[in-house]
């Protein structure tokens, strides 16, 4: 099988780590044995047109059991370029924003399977719709978190690699502070209020991420919304505490694992709690395990079953999500409630 797989959120010098998650994929599903093509441009409205073309004379030049693009705008792209059949995974802005979000749904009407990130794509949140049902062509195909990079580093040890003080309080904001709907003016309240430096996540190169996660003595997630929120999984590979508004799939992965909230944004709650973790010396939590249930591997695995369903190599039941269930079925398997499907 092969595939060519497309998405508009190429990195650049300021936003490095933008699309790792896709890469991360990509790699997985590489492993896997598949044989899988990456064509990747950055965002920008003088970018569509030629992604478009560029795409066409893919397509032209080799031949492709299936497209999959990741992103709403990188899916148009690929459905005017003309893909076929097509697969696209919706991951957050381009379901939650007010006109992209728009198109999105009206490009659901003309690809193969309409993905999600997450099942809270599916779902209407903060008043904003979600992704529409369609019957046969509708699943949840995360990313998952990279654990070949991600996992526990000595506080000390990452401090000393990144040039830290080793004592002093530090408090990690994982996403660009440019990105509105991050509210990176919560995190920095809630390191104010608790006396501690807030880090930020902007322009850090991939591969330092999972150094910075170990430096601090907490992740903040204080998003409006998320998609999927791979940056809680990553944290939690590391077995760094994480404080979280309840989006994407903080409420399934965070419940009840101690040294972690996950709650409506509140700042002095949110401060209290980071301030008990700021006291101990290298506060730690065990959520490494939880991490591994949503690994790249695992999830490149799930996202193979969906290929072989929409070729007719897999189970004889089509891919669906139940929208009164909670669950998924991809090849006619049971994914089960595990807050992905």
């Amino acid at each position: 099988m092969r595939v060519l797989v497309v998405m508009n959120f190429g990195a650049d010098p300021a936003t490095p780590q933008r699309g790792r998650w896709v890469i991360d994929q990509v790699e997985a599903l590489r492993e896997g044995g598949l044989e899988v093509d990456l064509f990747s441009f950055r965002p920008g409205k003088d970018q569509y047109l030629p992604a478009t073309r560029k795409i066409r004379r893919i397509l032209k030049e080799t031949r492709y059991d299936l497209v999959h693009a990741h992103y709403g705008l990188a899916g148009w792209c690929a459905q005017l370029a003309g893909a076929a059949p097509l697969v696209v995974t919706f991951h957050g802005t381009d379901v939650r924003h007010r006109v992209v979000g728009r198109m999105s749904r009206v490009l659901t009407r003309r690809i193969a399977l309409v993905a999600g990130a997450s099942k809270a794509l599916f779902e209407e949140e903060a008043g904003r719709p979600g992704l529409p049902l369609p019957e046969g062509r509708s699943a949840v195909l995360p990313c998952g978190a990279d654990l070949s990079r991600f996992g526990r580093i000595d506080r000390k040890e990452a401090r000393r690699e990144l040039g830290l003080d080793p004592e002093a309080p530090f408090l990690f904001f994982p996403a660009d502070p440019e990105r509105p709907e991050k509210r990176f003016d919560r995190a920095r309240e809630v390191a104010d209020l608790a006396g501690a430096e807030l880090l930020s996540g902007g322009g850090i190169e991939p591969d330092l991420m999972p150094l910075w996660m170990n430096a601090a003595s907490a992740v903040l997630v204080t998003s409006d919304y998320e998609g999927f929120g791979l940056a809680c999984l990553e944290a939690m590979a590391c077995d760094v505490p994480v404080l979280s508004t309840p989006v994407g799939i903080a409420p399934h992965a965070l419940r009840g694992l101690d040294r972690s909230l996950c709650a409506d944004f509140r700042p002095k709650p949110w401060a209290d709690f980071a301030s008990t973790l700021i006291s101990e010396a290298d506060p730690r939590t065990d959520g490494r395990p939880r991490a591994e249930a949503l690994s790249a591997r695992r999830m490149a695995d799930r996202v193979l079953m969906a290929y072989r369903d929409l070729l007719g190599e897999g189970a004889d039941q089509a891919l669906s999500i139940s929208a009164n269930s909670g669950g998924a079925r991809v090849s006619g398997v049971d994914l089960g409630n595990d807050g992905v499907s």
